[in-house]
């Protein structure tokens, strides 16, 4: 087992660090991206997915980081960015070794990353992976963690979700409104429920039959379309992308009905540009790492003892960070992700300063 590459000047990228990992023995291929402390140290999940290649595994992974560094300045937390990748099929190569060599590739960075749960990884395999490193969150409940972060991830979104249809029809209340639920994973389904209890009629779509014969199950009000195509060219009011990113780009975008997008999915703009093109449709953004925070901060509460109502409470305020948001945006005149990377930046930097007065 071994570091095959590890960087502490990653060109161009902005990242403090990327370190690539390897276990041939368990099959174990990994890349950890830390992309700021300034804050902390870095929090972020752990993706488990069969990648094209090594290079699509980096930027992926290179993206993600980023993003939890802006998400977790947003939320208010004292952390940094990071995330990790595992290039391969879960179903097919996951192992309590594999885990557990991962484990001991995160210990290695001695704490300057915590890793959690995403997706191909669950509170099981943290359990695993918590054998070999102290930082680690995203536990089970057994073993002093706070279980299954998707439950406040989905608050979360429901809170940033009402912050922005009060923002466009002048109230926070979804009854009434048509809302598109991409994707009914971990996230999807509690979304689905908040919004149902909340008087929103749901249409909803995923690749995965077992996810569409649960919705018919527990929730049979649920209308069921074909794909994310005719869920983006239904007529919808919100459209929640709640799968993986890239769900705004030039095909969607044009095609999009709704007047409003919140979703769960990270990094949802396929690429810079794509939040001109929403904002000359008309149709207002809520930036992905602003509301889905909640899942950072429930897995984040761990760290100093979990306890669910100060990390629900503290989800609960990715409302008003949300508003915020978009107030500052139209007093700006920028779209609303450039306006919550302002607020994020603006903290890392201030923050982050701070770490320069050295106290002793």
């Amino acid at each position: 087992m071994g570091v095959f590459a590890s960087t502490d000047d990653p060109v161009s990228t902005g990242h403090e660090q990327i370190v690539f990992c390897q276990d041939k023995q368990s099959g174990l291929k990994a890349i950890i991206g830390i992309y700021s402390t300034a804050l902390g140290p870095a929090l972020g999940g752990t993706r488990f997915y069969p990648y094209a290649s090594e290079d699509a595994a980096l930027a992926d992974v290179l993206d993600l980081s980023r993003g939890m560094a802006y998400k977790n300045a947003l939320a208010g937390l004292d952390l940094g960015g990071g995330k990790a990748v595992i290039w391969g099929d879960p179903e097919q190569i996951k192992s309590e070794a594999l885990l557990r060599a991962y484990g001991r590739f995160v210990e290695s960075l001695a704490g300057r990353y915590y890793t959690a749960c995403d997706v191909g990884t669950y509170v099981a395999d943290m359990d695993i992976v918590a054998r070999e490193t102290r930082y680690v969150t995203g536990r089970s409940v057994e073993h002093g963690g706070a279980g299954d972060s998707s439950i406040l991830t989905a608050w979360g979104v429901f809170q940033g979700m009402r912050a922005a249809v009060e923002h466009v029809w002048g109230t926070p209340s979804l009854r009434g409104r048509r809302v598109g639920v991409a994707g009914l994973g971990k996230v999807g389904k509690y979304l689905t429920a908040h919004l149902l209890e909340d008087g929103a009629e749901v249409v909803a779509t995923d690749v995965n039959p077992k996810a569409l014969e649960w919705v018919r199950t527990n929730h049979p009000q649920v209308t069921l379309v074909d794909d994310a195509a005719a869920l983006v060219a239904a007529d919808i009011d919100v459209y929640a992308p709640c799968a993986l990113g890239g769900a705004l780009n030039d095909e969607t975008v044009p095609a999009l009905r709704a007047k409003v997008v919140t979703g769960a999915a990270n990094n949802q703009l396929a690429h810079p540009g794509i939040e001109k093109l929403l904002a000359d449709r008309g149709i207002l953004y809520a930036p992905d790492y602003v509301v889905n925070a909640g899942g950072v901060i429930q897995v984040a509460d761990e760290i100093e003892g979990f306890n669910f109502d100060r990390a629900k409470l503290r989800a609960t305020r990715i409302y008003d960070t949300t508003r915020e948001i978009l107030h500052l945006a139209d007093s700006e005149g920028v779209p609303p992700a450039v306006a919550a990377d302002r607020l994020a930046e603006r903290r890392m930097a201030e923050v982050g300063r701070l770490r320069t007065i050295h106290l002793r």
